[in-house]
C-alpha cells in the first residue's frame, strides 16, 4: 500500500508539470460538484480531482478514483497553498505571469473553439454516412477456408497432387501424411483465415483458387511444401462499432484541418523574418 501511494504521488507530481489545459473544465453546478476538501476556506471540488486524474499517465486514469482521492487532494492542497503565496506576493501583476496567463488563455480558447466545432459536426449521422462511403470502397475482408497437406520436400508434395488427381481423399491423406500436427487431427482443415493470418506464399496460392480447387503445383513456404485445397470463400464486412473510433479520428482531423484552412483563407496574414523585416512574396 505504501509503495502504491508513493507511485501515485510521483505521478501526481508528473501531472502537476503536465499540460494544465487537461485540468480546465466547464464549471459544474455546485449540487453536482461537491466539495471534497477545504484549505484555508478555499473549496476543492470533485471536478478538480477528476480533472487531475485525467492528467495522469494512462495506467492511473483506469484506477478507481477512490484509490487516488487522498494523494490527489494532497497535491491540490499544496498547489492552492503555493498559488495563495503567489497572490500574497502580488505575482498576479507580474509581467511574466501575465504573459504566461495570456498564452494559456489563448490555448484554452483554441481547444474550446475546436472542441465545440467538432461537437456540432461530428455526430452519429455523420459517422454513419462516412461508414457507408467506406463500405462502398471496402466491402469487407476476404476470407478463405482451406485444407492443406504439409510435407518435407517437393517430390512428396508432387506425388500427393498426382494421387489426388486420381481420386485420392484429401482429408484422409492429410491425416495420414501431413507433418502439421493440427492438420493431422482435422484432415488438414485450417478453418477460415484472412490475408494477414498466413505467410504470403500460402495466401497467394490459396487466393488464386476457386472453391473446390486444389493447387496444381506444390507451394513452398518456410514450413515446408504445401498442397492446398480451397473449400469455401467469403467476404466478411467490417462492423460500424469496429470502425467507429478510426472513423471518428479520421473525420476529426479532416474537419479541423478544413476549418483552420478556411480561417486562414479569410485572414490577412503577413510574414516577417527573424530580424523583423518583411519576407519577399512567394512567386
Amino acid at each position: 500500500m505504501l509503495r502504491f501511494s508513493a507511485l501515485v504521488l510521483a505521478f501526481c507530481a508528473f501531472a502537476a508539470s503536465a499540460d494544465v489545459s487537461a485540468q480546465t473544465q466547464t464549471p459544474r453546478p455546485a449540487a453536482d460538484d461537491p466539495v471534497v476538501a477545504r484549505v484555508d476556506g478555499q473549496a476543492i471540488r470533485r471536478s478538480e480531482v477528476l480533472a487531475f486524474q485525467r492528467a495522469l499517465p494512462p495506467q492511473f486514469q483506469q484506477v478507481p478514483i477512490e484509490a487516488l482521492l487522498e494523494p490527489i487532494v494532497d497535491r491540490l492542497v499544496s498547489q492552492k497553498l503555493i498559488a495563495a503565496e503567489g497572490r500574497r506576493a502580488n505575482l498576479q501583476n507580474d509581467p511574466e505571469v501575465k504573459a504566461r496567463l495570456a498564452q494559456f488563455e489563448e490555448r484554452v480558447m483554441q481547444e474550446t473553439v475546436l472542441n465545440r466545432m467538432l461537437e456540432s459536426r461530428l455526430n452519429d449521422a455523420a459517422l454513419q454516412a462516412r461508414f457507408a462511403e467506406y463500405q462502398k470502397e471496402n466491402p469487407g475482408r476476404d476470407e478463405i477456408r482451406a485444407r492443406h497437406i504439409l510435407v518435407a520436400n517437393e517430390q512428396a508434395a508432387q506425388g500427393i497432387i498426382t494421387e489426388l488427381g486420381r481420386g485420392g481423399d484429401f482429408a484422409k491423406i492429410a491425416s495420414e501424411r501431413s507433418v502439421d500436427p493440427a492438420g493431422k487431427q482435422s484432415g488438414g482443415d485450417l478453418g477460415f483465415f484472412g490475408k494477414d493470418d498466413m505467410v504470403p506464399e500460402f495466401w497467394t496460392a490459396a487466393s488464386a483458387l476457386k472453391a473446390g480447387e486444389t493447387t496444381k503445383a506444390p507451394v513452398r513456404s518456410q514450413f515446408g511444401w504445401h498442397v492446398i485445397r480451397v473449400e469455401e470463400r467469403r467476404v466478411v464486412p467490417e462492423s460500424f462499432d469496429d470502425l467507429r473510433e478510426k472513423l471518428a479520428s479520421d473525420m476529426s482531423q479532416e474537419i479541423m484541418t478544413g476549418y483552420v484552412e478556411g480561417l486562414v483563407k479569410k485572414a490577412k496574414v503577413e510574414r516577417f523574418g527573424l530580424d523583423g523585416k518583411p519576407l519577399p512574396k512567394a512567386p
